[in-house]
């Protein structure tokens, strides 16, 4: 028995600029009608879509199988999809103009199409040609840099419904030309539109890259384009071993203050109900939320629990974001700023619930040693200390976005770092908790929890 009425595999193979590929001729214009168009047939619970890697009509792109028949569609449009859909999923009949039935021909041409591949890669292999990857891998900055400019210079602000590059450059106060180059990336990168010299916005830039749009992350971006100077100096600071650029919060800023703020908002207004789901309110009557930035977390036990009050405690130069985060949430009866520095001070007694939420990241092993303690003797008798952060490892090589982000550490302070749950595990024990507990969450950060007897 078949789980699904058909399934659709779909290729999407990305190869070489140059090289012929179902990616290239538009693929990815072709799942997404697909799958939009199954959607609004009511056929989502019937056709199963999954994307896959060349199955060799290279020159025939955009391809696609559909099972059980075994059909094989070549040359498909967007403007097929529909058909596609109503023919064959529908009504059971095969859209015979795009699809291939001379199997013996359809196996010579995916042979020949391999013997090619091959004959390619050995020919790379003998010349040393460093492979495709690799080479993306390196120059991956270049996409980045353009992205960022745009995001600095407020171009799809200025796009708006479609400009020209000159309207977008006087707009701007920019140089006409450098515009037109940098318009013209961003279309290669698929950011943007462009026809006969005018430029517009892609569904994806109009939703989250243009002033006052419904998912506006400009902000939250600004601190990416901020890392992007710090990253700049790695080679540096692998000779010295720390940061060569590291300025405390309260020195960086409004602007620097502002991003990241706004970057962590999104991050954690996205991870909360996980947290929640994960922990247990039951009985929790008093949460300190250390470091808690834009209020995200402590926000979000507050509307899972009304019993439940939340205390915030960051940085003079944050709690005014926090507070506005509070007061747009309407909970500012249950949740409450405190301004002070969490690697120096005492934070009271009686939670029973301490987070530290990115927080152990941003210090070294002694650091967090005293941190913790401090946590700890926050605690009521029965309080938790949880911790969410990137957790490696044991060989500190996975998962690789923490160990990618443990490089941010380097760059960015002076003794942070990505840890594994075993360091967790001993610096709460050695802070007084027992019943250490690991919890994994999906995405890339995950819990421990310490419980105070």
């Amino acid at each position: 028995m078949e789980p699904y009425r058909f399934h659709v595999f779909v290729c999407d193979q990305k190869k070489p600029e140059g090289v012929p590929c179902c990616s290239a001729r538009g693929s990815a214009k072709v799942i997404d009608a697909l799958r939009r168009e199954i959607m609004a047939a009511g056929l989502a619970e019937d056709v199963q879509v999954t994307t896959c890697g060349s199955i060799g009509l290279c020159e025939r792109g955009p391809n696609m199988i559909v099972y059980p028949e075994g059909i094989w569609y070549s040359v498909v449009q967007v403007a097929d999809i529909p058909e596609i859909v109503s023919e064959h999923f529908q009504s059971g009949r095969v859209v015979e103009r795009l699809a291939n039935r001379d199997q013996a021909a359809l196996r010579a041409e995916i042979d020949g199409n391999k013997k090619k591949m091959l004959a390619a890669r050995a020919a790379n292999d003998a010349a040393g040609v460093l492979p495709d990857d690799f080479q993306q891998a390196v120059r991956g900055f270049q996409a980045s840099r353009i992205l960022l400019s745009a995001i600095e210079l407020d171009v799809f602000t200025a796009v708006g419904d479609g400009a020209s590059a000159e309207t977008v450059a006087s707009q701007l106060a920019t140089d006409p030309r450098a515009m037109a180059m940098l318009l013209d990336a961003l279309v290669a990168l698929a950011v943007l539109h462009k026809d006969y010299g005018r430029y517009t916005n892609t569904p994806m830039s109009s939703r989250y890259l243009m002033a006052g749009a419904r998912d506006d992350s400009r902000a939250a971006l600004m601190h990416t384009a901020h890392l992007w100077e710090r990253w700049s100096t790695l080679t540096d600071c692998v000779r010295q071993g720390t940061s060569v650029t590291h300025r405390e919060m309260v020195d960086r800023g409004d602007e620097w203050t502002t991003a990241f703020i706004a970057a962590m908002h999104r991050s954690a207004s996205a991870r909360a109900p996980l947290l929640v789901h994960a922990i247990d309110l039951n009985g929790v009557r008093r949460v300190l939320d250390v470091g808690g930035g834009s209020g995200a977390y402590a926000i979000a036990f507050a509307q899972a629990n009304n019993d439940l009050r939340a205390e915030v405690f960051d940085l003079p130069t944050v709690v005014p974001i926090t507070q506005r985060h509070i007061d747009e949430a309407d909970v500012a009866d249950r949740v409450t700023t405190r301004t002070g520095d969490l690697r120096t001070d005492d934070f009271g007694d009686g939670y029973d619930l301490v987070l530290l939420s990115a927080i152990c990241h941003m210090m070294g092993p002694e650091e967090n040693v005293d941190l913790l303690r401090r946590c700890f003797a926050a605690l009521s008798p029965g309080g938790r200390i949880v911790i969410q952060d990137f957790i490696l490892a044991p060989d500190r090589t996975a998962p690789r976005t923490a160990a990618l982000f443990a490089i941010n550490m380097l760059v960015a302070t002076q003794q942070g770092n990505s840890y594994t749950s075993e360091e967790y595990d001993t610096w709460l024990r050695e802070a007084g908790c027992d019943d250490v507990k690991h919890i994994t969450l999906p995405g890339p950060t995950g819990l421990m929890i310490g419980r105070r007897e």
